[in-house]
């Protein structure tokens, strides 16, 4: 019998969400949003997408909870995005009027669900949902790290000049201004002070003679971060916050 996957919130972190779940093929999954027949039309498209993901599983939306029963994990990415000017701590008081509702029907519907968390501020409302149901730790998580983690090692390889495949790194703390970098690694090679990178091999440095004096001379990595600021935006309407955030190093290009 396949899982049942709950997605609440039929936004775009929605949608994409419901459509990495039907690709890999992980379970049925019901798509929720209070706006009426906007996850039925979203499923709809995810259901059509099917054939070419070559997934059977069935996609469902719906503006009301029932649907939802027994479901084995529910994400909650449902919340109000940040205006210009706000911060994630601007959204507190809304966003808790809006997962306390949200978390009472999971814990009415689905008792014995996996509850994770993407609205924002993400640690806080992750405790208003453990709050509100009162589940176990075990249960109730907050997604957060992976996006920053993503974004840290994209800016790292395109600075760089390199395959983000060689480029390894995590980032820890709350998603915001506040996280901080771990560790950071190309391809293997231990990489919080100084950024080096090997050539691919000898035949790059013979067609590129300078090649490894620019690598030689690429800045700490902990300087790239800290020129590149803390976490980005969420969603659109931010093309202002991105771009203020993307590392701007004067690096020479390859």
């Amino acid at each position: 019998m396949r899982k049942k996957i709950t997605v609440v919130g039929a936004g775009r972190v929605g949608e994409t969400t419901a459509h990495i779940l039907a690709k890999k093929a992980l379970g049925d999954i019901v798509l929720v949003d209070i706006v009426p027949n906007l996850a039925a039309g979203k499923a709809l498209d995810l259901m059509e997408l099917r054939p070419i993901d070559d997934s059977d599983i069935t996609i469902t939306g719906t503006s009301g909870f029932e649907e939802t029963a027994g479901s084995d994990v529910v994400v909650v990415t449902s919340g109000m995005p940040r205006k210009p000017g706000e911060s994630r701590e601007d959204l507190l008081r809304k966003n808790i009027g809006i997962v306390k509702p949200v978390s009472e029907q999971v814990m009415k519907y689905s008792p014995n669900a996996f509850l994770v968390v993407v609205a924002n501020p993400l640690d806080t409302m992750t405790w208003v949902a453990r709050k509100v149901t009162g589940w176990p730790k075990n249960r109730v998580f907050g997604m957060a790290g992976i996006l920053d983690t993503a974004r840290l090692r994209c800016f790292i390889a395109m600075e760089l000049g390199v395959s983000v495949k060689d480029v390894q790194a995590f980032v820890l703390g709350g998603h915001g201004d506040e996280m901080v970098p771990g560790e950071v690694r190309l391809r293997g090679r231990h990489s919080d002070r100084e950024a080096h990178v090997e050539g691919e091999d000898r035949r790059d440095r013979q067609a590129d003679p300078g090649r490894g004096r620019r690598d030689r001379q690429a800045p700490g990595v902990l300087g790239l971060l800290l020129a590149g600021g803390g976490g980005g935006r969420d969603g659109p309407g931010d093309p202002e916050g991105r771009e203020a955030r993307r590392p701007v190093l004067g690096l020479p290009r390859r």
